[in-house]
């Protein structure tokens, strides 16, 4: 069991508290993508995720490979995230 989950945060949390929902749905579909392809120690790279108006930003402990920032971008642009590829990410 993994208990150091990454923080979540949101610009406008307080007055639009689906932010926070939406991106805890989002970390659940990229874990679990990462899991299904068999990514080992990929929840431990990365620290927080952030949404900024529409862009998810992930923020990584550990430098990302190309599959391993693929997983945010699918989980953004599906239907419980933004439903844009808006993503970047900061080591």
């Amino acid at each position: 069991m993994f208990l150091d989950h990454p923080t979540i945060t949101a610009t406008n949390s307080f007055t639009e508290p689906d932010r926070i929902e939406r991106l805890t749905r989002v970390y659940g579909y990229v874990v679990a993508l990462a899991d299904l392809a068999g990514v080992t120690g990929f929840i431990e790279k990365f620290t927080q995720i952030h949404d900024h108006k529409g862009t998810l930003i992930v923020f990584w402990s550990d430098a990302p490979n190309e599959a391993e920032k693929q997983f945010f971008v699918d989980a953004w642009a599906s239907k419980i995230g933004d439903g844009s590829t808006n993503v970047e990410h900061e080591v």
